[in-house]
């Protein structure tokens, strides 16, 4: 996906290109290397084997000796090397390739998940070293991974690059989709391979696990380590946690994700849970039937049942998750349905219910290279039709809000009217004729009329007459640079939210201007809006702030939360408060009481770690490039700053 923090989208699309092909060179070289080891790696299983048989040559006539044995017994190691070595790269790679040195040998380090050797089975008989050696060479000979057409049976089955089959169970709504290819990040390795045991080390004094592939390195106290025994079984706590508060918001990657329901609560999303947060009594509950991030969000017209899409992701266990959408209660928080098991590839990026039809319809985009648009029946949990939608980025699907056959999709240089005709899709494109044609068009809402309104990164309004795909209506230079939100109120006024400019501003049916409100810059350009209770209006933003507020007032926070990967936590000592940092260079003391901060404060370096002094009279934050700055806790002051080489600084602790 593509992050769009202000109107410079184009180039934000150019990077995305441009990443893809930095990461396909740099896969390409890993493999080089992988291979160079290998050929390494046998050419010393040659030499030993040369070894061997000179040997064995000279004591043909003599009873094996210590020194045979030894040598055997290297060789013997040095093939168990080999067939380590050999296992195929994973095609999804999140640590970069490191080397160990085995007995002289370099040798790859083997990957947290891997797939069946391509060089299969083979039979191995007595032979001159020289024979062996063709052997091995041919049997190193590693196949590159090539970018495959992937198909979708009619049984949900997938076939993997190692060659067998991944079957999700539910075969409802798929479909071979021939022109969707796989991707790296499509989570499509095997399901099957065993997750890495944890490891303990004595000499180092640390244990090694693996959480979702990532390892995960903790030391321990010396006085435990000698007695430490990793197969020790130590059972569960009685009492088991309950999630009882979640801070933050994901405006900065995702769109059209805050709603308001009639129960009073604003729903929205952060990680993997589903936040329905009651401003007014301070109370938050949480759906937490995905089991990794949610992308997209969408608010049945009952206004209680709720759809949310989520990536592919990794179990517990190393197994891969695949994307889907969950359709659940609000008021029960039960899940009602799962659809698209097996179907979609990556994420579920945008979804929508129909409105018309009394949202028995669901609409959604994924992800894939094709970014496929599917239309299903949610409640059959069957898929009506699919498509291909467009190469490029897809920002926001709707249905039309009079016409259940209609869909409206816009994203990187496009804007498409989708006619539902049987298990088909007919496309056709919108027609800018006399006006620029923009970059992107990043949001679509509806009119009363049935009008089709979309805001573009021009900062143009443009609408679309009900059943057309031409313009009738064009607001130009509504807003200095791109229109990252539109949304229709009940009576009728529109408000569309810029990025660049941060402004807010509402229009009446004719579209001519009403009110205008900027937002402070401290909460960052405006990602989506949603209509709350009476005048009220809220607001998402790229710098992750849920605001609310009027058009004729001013707008405060309700939730707020890191930008970036938070890696930092400290709990004090006695007082309910804690501390964050993350590599967004922010770091934050939390009132746990309120589920508010006390002060914020902006560093020079992307922090890693954090840890309270024991009086808790000052913090230590620990950076990625090694530097640590301790701060006042009260006063939140720089009190010193030191660099401890040039690395990054994974623990701040201080001696009790």
């Amino acid at each position: 996906l593509l992050f769009y923090l202000d109107d410079s989208a184009s180039a934000a699309s150019s990077m995305e290109v441009t990443d893809r092909i930095a990461s396909l060179e740099q896969r390409v070289q890993m493999q080089e290397d992988d291979i160079q080891l290998l050929k390494s790696a046998l050419a010393d299983v040659v030499r030993r084997l040369n070894i061997t048989e000179e040997q064995q040559a000279m004591q043909n006539k003599k009873g094996p000796t210590k020194d045979q044995s030894m040598i055997k017994k290297a060789a013997a190691e040095a093939g168990k090397h080999v067939s380590a070595a050999t296992t195929a790269r994973p095609l999804v790679q999140t640590l970069p390739l490191r080397t160990t040195v085995n007995n002289g040998t370099v040798l790859p380090k083997k990957p947290s998940g891997s797939l069946p050797s391509p060089s299969g089975t083979r039979k191995e008989t007595v032979s001159p070293a020289a024979k062996r050696s063709v052997n091995l060479l041919n049997a190193c000979k590693l196949k590159k991974p090539a970018l495959s057409t992937v198909k979708r049976t009619s049984s949900a089955e997938r076939v993997s690059p190692g060659g067998w089959r991944e079957s999700y169970g539910d075969s409802k709504g798929s479909r071979n989709r021939t022109g969707s290819t796989s991707s790296s990040s499509s989570g499509k390795k095997n399901s099957e391979s065993k997750p890495k045991e944890p490891m303990f080390s004595a000499e180092e004094g640390y244990v090694k696990m693996f959480l979702r592939g990532r390892p995960v390195t903790m030391y321990m106290p010396k006085e435990q380590v000698e007695s430490y025994n990793l197969e020790a079984k130590v059972e569960l706590p009685a009492k088991r946690l309950k999630l009882e508060w979640v801070y933050g918001y994901r405006g900065r990657d995702c769109r059209s994700n805050l709603y308001l329901l009639p129960t009073g609560e604003t729903v929205y999303f952060i990680a993997s849970v589903v936040v329905l947060f009651n401003v007014e009594e301070q109370l938050q509950r949480h759906y937490t039937g995905h089991n990794d991030d949610v992308k997209c969000l969408a608010v049945h017209p009952d206004r209680i049942t709720i759809a949310t899409g989520q990536v592919a992701g990794t179990s517990k266990d190393g197994k891969q998750l695949p994307p889907h959408v969950r359709v659940w209660d609000s008021v029960t928080l039960n899940t009602l349905h799962v659809i698209g098991m097996g179907f979609f590839d990556r994420a579920v990026t945008c979804i929508a219910f129909s409105k018309s039809n009394g949202g028995s319809s669901l609409c959604s985009v994924d992800d894939s290279n094709d970014h496929v648009l599917s239309v299903w029946d949610w409640q059959r949990e069957e898929k009506l039709a699919d498509v291909k939608c467009s190469n490029e980025a897809v920002f926001a699907a709707d249905f039309h809000p009079t016409d259940t056959n209609i869909i409206v999709t816009c994203g990187k240089s496009h804007l498409y009217f989708w006619t539902l005709e049987g298990n088909s899709l007919i496309k056709k494109q919108g027609l800018f004729e006399k006006q620029e044609k923009p970059k992107f068009v990043l949001c679509v809402t509806f009119s009363e009329n049935g009008d089709t309104i979309t805001g573009d990164s021009s900062g143009n309004i443009l609408v679309w007459g009900k059943g057309t795909n031409r313009i009738s209506h064009a607001v130009q230079g509504a807003h200095e640079g791109g229109i990252f939100a539109l949304c229709m109120l009940r009576d009728g006024t529109l408000v569309s939210g810029g990025g660049k400019d941060r402004k807010l501003i509402s229009w009446n049916g004719n579209y001519q201007k009403l009110h205008k409100t900027e937002i402070p810059e401290q909460f960052g350009p405006i990602r989506t809006v949603a209509e709350g209770k009476g005048d009220v209006v809220l607001i998402g933003t790229t710098r992750n702030f849920v605001l609310q507020g009027t058009l004729s007032g001013d707008f405060f926070p309700i939730t707020q939360g890191h930008t970036d990967e938070l890696w930092g936590l400290a709990v004090h000592s006695s007082k309910p408060q804690f501390f964050t940092c993350g590599h967004d260079k922010h770091i934050t003391l939390w009132d746990a009481t309120t589920h508010r901060p006390i002060w914020n404060k902006i560093i020079e370096d992307p922090a890693q770690s954090s840890g309270f002094h024991p009086s808790a009279s000052v913090v230590a934050v620990g950076t990625l490039t090694g530097r640590w700055f301790v701060f006042d806790t009260e006063t939140k002051d720089l009190v010193t700053v030191h660099t401890d080489g040039n690395e990054q600084l994974s623990v701040m602790r201080y001696s009790p």
